[in-house]
């Protein structure tokens, strides 16, 4: 079936969603490698890293999006499939690069030089992700879509992760407890995991229900 003037309005919004989300996290992910290695952080070097993640999924979107514009007879769901496998495929190398991110912390005992760096992006990366999150939620419920709905966790992900940046950098300003970050990199990437998961889950039901219109993919 035709898209719907509405829903090609939806989708328009979506792809420029997920092509700012690529845009922003190539430049934020650079910004805070750079940074991280400067100042000898390793959790703002993680936070740059796990910013590639977000560009995965959102290139997993733009791609779906193309694709439904392109093929509007066929069924979105075989599209949708791919993207949710790309935002799980996301979400477990998130955890991987969190996890490893905490265990070098943990087994180096590694003070970094400073992280004013790390407050001021996590600072700016809260805001953009809490954005990003709003738009996307907002347009994936609108056209039912799973796939988007699962972009947005990943950037709710990425806001976590923000957060745990944030306490992480001001923490150890204030303390200078080295440890701090790791506590909270590891309950993320455990968050991280269960997103993935759910996303896999849900790219494996529009697998096996046909794709049809009364299929369930709870």
């Amino acid at each position: 079936m035709a898209l719907t003037m509405g829903q090609k309005q939806l989708y328009g919004y979506a792809l420029a969603l997920a092509v700012f989300t690529v845009v922003y996290n190539i430049i934020e992910g650079v910004i805070a490698i750079y940074f991280g290695i400067e100042d000898e952080t390793l959790s703002l070097l993680g936070f740059g890293i796990d910013s590639f993640v977000e560009v995965i999924s959102g290139i997993g979107i733009w791609h779906m999006v193309l694709r439904i514009r392109r093929h509007e007879s066929e069924s979105p769901d075989r599209f949708e499939k791919t993207a949710l496998r790309i935002t799980a495929i996301a979400f477990y190398l998130l955890t991987a690069g969190l996890l490893a991110t905490a265990l070098i912390n943990i087994i180096n005992g590694h003070q970094p030089v400073t992280t004013l760096w790390g407050t001021i992006i996590s600072l700016v990366s809260i805001s953009f992700m809490w954005l990003l999150i709003h738009y996307k939620v907002k347009v994936g419920t609108a056209l039912g879509s799973q796939a988007i709905i699962a972009d947005a966790h990943c950037s709710r992900a990425c806001l976590h992760f923000s957060l745990v940046l944030l306490v992480a950098s001001l923490g150890y300003q204030f303390t200078g407890i080295g440890y701090i970050d790791a506590i909270g990199a590891v309950i993320i990437a455990w968050l991280a995991y269960k997103e993935g998961r759910e996303a896999w889950s849900k790219a494996h039901g529009l697998a096996s229900c046909g794709c049809s219109d009364t299929c369930q993919t709870d």
